[in-house]
């Protein structure tokens, strides 16, 4: 074939319009952390939107820019359905890319997600539901449980009741798996110290505001002391109205799951005097008052608990797993990811040093306080005295005793 003039001029203006090719750029990994949690029910204050923030605040503090870690946060309302928060979850891990699971209080919320995580394969970080079950009988390898559960709750509050003398219980119970939990590690401790639980009256959660009918239930049984299996503000609903009963003149009251946003929400003239536990307190040292002045301006009139702080930590140890294992890796297995998890030291602001139990626990001390009266408080949120503290390896249950199922025994 002839090459003329013409064909070789109309072959260069052809080349011309082609795109320049260049060689493929590897795409940096972007990890995605979705807090899922109620952010318009009974647990708005004590997790909602300030545990966005306090995941938020792990990523500017540990600086992932500077690390060279893409990091996102995402966040949805559960609203405390068990189903709605399966379904965002899959769409999640399935169209978004999300790698960790972060926060979810109820505890029938955060078992229904325990088999979809195993499923996916992906990092499961509990802050929020309490269940003993998640590292005992419905463990998984996938998952963590940063902050508290049914067990620490019943063994520091319950414990000093039932020390104090309260050795008659009468416990008022939300109707889904945390509040039975609560009541069943209560009872257990309280039975095994002697005392004895002369009824209980759950009932229907959520949607309950009236517990009228189960105060004079609980004041005619004649205990000496209710227990409060419920949280958030059926917590402060309860309170409130047994202290209108007068109930507090007969009975003790154990609030067997409250934060300081409850007490904030109560008021020290109601609030003061009871007893609780949290393994977070703002006002506890110089590194939780400087974590706290980081969030504060954030969220200023909500200042956090144990929930907001535990986001954090899990939030930032997370970090710091996913920058020495690498992205791709972290981002291609979640046992890999939750095993060199435990397998690292923990450190931060909120619980200072600490360690993670083959099992998932987060081995952290428990913290009996007093709410202050209002004669005692000398400014805003200065609201609890430490009472008795509970170390790591007794405030979380037994490994004998939880029958964790990938756990070789």
């Amino acid at each position: 074939m002839t090459l003329t003039r013409r064909s070789a001029l109309a072959s260069v203006a052809a080349a011309a319009t082609l795109p320049l090719v260049r060689p493929a750029r590897a795409q940096k990994p972007i990890i995605k952390i979705g807090v899922l949690n109620d952010q318009s029910g009974p647990y708005t204050n004590t997790g909602g939107i300030t545990s966005v923030i306090c995941a938020k605040q792990a990523l500017a503090d540990f600086g992932v820019a500077a690390k060279g870690l893409d990091v996102e946060v995402i966040s949805a309302d559960h609203q405390n359905k068990p189903d709605l928060a399966v379904s965002i979850a899959r769409q999640w891990f399935d169209r978004d890319g999300v790698d960790m699971l972060l926060d979810v209080p109820t505890s029938s919320v955060a078992l229904a997600l325990q088999s979809v995580v195993r499923e996916k394969n992906k990092v499961y970080l509990n802050v929020g539901a309490a269940s003993s079950a998640l590292t005992g009988s419905q463990c998984s390898p996938n998952f963590i449980h940063w902050v508290y559960d049914t067990y620490m709750l019943s063994k520091s509050t319950g414990g000093a009741m039932v020390k104090a003398g309260g050795d008659s219980w009468y416990f008022l119970t939300a109707d889904y798996a945390f509040g039975k939990q609560l009541q069943s590690d209560t009872t257990k401790l309280v039975k095994a110290a002697g005392g004895k639980v002369l009824g209980s009256a759950p009932y229907p959660f959520p949607g309950t505001t009236d517990f009228s009918s189960f105060l004079v239930q609980a004041q005619a049984s004649g205990a000496k002391v209710l227990g409060l299996c419920n949280a958030g503000g059926d917590t402060v609903n309860s309170i409130k109205q047994a202290h209108e009963f007068g109930l507090n003149s007969t009975m003790k009251i154990a609030a067997l799951l409250m934060f300081i946003t409850d007490v904030h929400a109560l008021g020290l003239d109601t609030a003061g005097g009871l007893v609780l536990t949290e393994s977070f307190y703002w006002d506890m040292n110089d590194h939780t008052r400087a974590f706290t002045r980081r969030v504060l301006p954030k969220t200023p009139n909500n200042y956090p608990n144990m929930i907001h702080a535990g986001c954090y930590s899990a939030t930032l140890h997370y970090l710091k797993t996913v920058a020495a294992m690498g992205a791709a890796e972290a981002k291609k297995d979640g046992v890999a990811t939750i095993n060199h998890m435990k397998a690292m030291p923990v450190e931060d602001d909120c619980f200072g040093k600490t360690r993670i139990r083959e099992d998932g626990c987060h081995m952290v001390p428990a913290y009996l306080f007093e709410v202050k009266t209002p004669q005692e408080s000398k400014g805003p949120w200065d609201y609890y005295k430490l009472k008795v503290t509970t170390p790591p390896d007794e405030a979380w249950p037994p490994m004998a005793e939880e029958h964790c199922s990938f756990i070789k025994t």
